[in-house]
């Protein structure tokens, strides 16, 4: 079975509190997007019981075991016994980018193993296993967008779109752990809700919807920044990093050729949504 796991963008993200579980509780609007990864799998009732992963493209470093889609295959197999499985990723998605790549190679193969073998898990099911793997796996059971809140694992559908922009999307070639991220945040309550200024026409999110990691990043990465006012520079009507970056987009209602205007070491991706 062939699938494409997508990427998201994140459009504001408010960090509201810590929750005495060490996680915070944060607000966000998850939007998909058309970058993906491909996932392929097969079932070889002949092999021995083993689960066989491969890896092209973009390589994903440390222990196979570890990664997050092995981590779904294992989930599964407690619904039902099958472990010849044969799987292949090959990565497209920048890995540590605030783009949920890995979160959506895990929920991409949760469904399709569902798909192929017929297991009959209903949308909340995918979705408990979905939480089990990630905090903004959830999001990609329906990957719509949708407001997340909590963890991030709490989805909320919104009648949203952005039809007709244009997404240039930036990713210098920095990592920044969410440990990082967090070490300089200072939660706090914003007074007006991201569910209702999203309902703001895009040209004036510039100044009311932000990504609260830009405050404790962009201090220590002043590149991760300095894409941001570019994008403003060449007409972006809204620019933000996405997640705990380090990627970077803007919204543009023309089309510009990006690469003519950032480092050819970035990686760069363009789409009408």
């Amino acid at each position: 079975m062939l699938c494409f796991p997508n990427a998201k963008i994140n459009i504001g993200l408010n960090i509201i509190e810590k929750r005495t579980d060490g996680f915070h509780n944060l607000e966000t609007l998850f939007y998909p997007i058309g970058l993906s990864d491909i996932l392929e799998f097969t079932i070889n009732d002949n092999q021995a019981k083993n689960i066989n992963f491969s890896n092209t493209g973009i390589n994903i470093e440390g222990d196979y075991n570890s990664n997050l889609i092995m981590k779904a295959c294992k989930l599964m197999i407690n619904k039902k016994s099958y472990d010849k499985l044969n799987i292949h990723l090959h990565k497209i998605i920048p890995i540590g980018a605030g783009l949920g790549g890995g979160s959506s190679d895990a929920t991409f193969m949760v469904k399709a193993l569902n798909e192929e073998l017929n297991l009959g898990l209903t949308k909340n099911e995918l979705q408990n296993y979905s939480q089990q793997l990630g905090s903004d796996c959830a999001f990609f059971i329906d990957n719509i967008p949708s407001l997340a809140y909590e963890k991030g694992n709490k989805i909320k559908r919104v009648n949203f779109s952005l039809k007709g922009y244009y997404l240039v999307l930036i990713v210098p070639p920095i990592h920044i752990s969410t440990k990082e991220a967090y070490a300089n945040i200072t939660p706090s309550k914003p007074k007006i809700s991201l569910s209702d200024l999203i309902k703001k026409p895009v040209i004036e999110w510039r100044n009311n919807i932000k990504n609260d990691f830009e405050d404790s990043i962009f201090p220590n990465y002043t590149e991760i920044k300095n894409i941001k006012n570019k994008l403003y520079e060449l007409g972006a009507v809204y620019a933000s990093m996405s997640g705990s970056g380090s990627s970077v987009y803007g919204l543009f209602e023309n089309f510009i050729d990006a690469k003519k205007y950032f480092d050819s070491s970035y990686f760069i991706w363009q789409e009408i949504l």
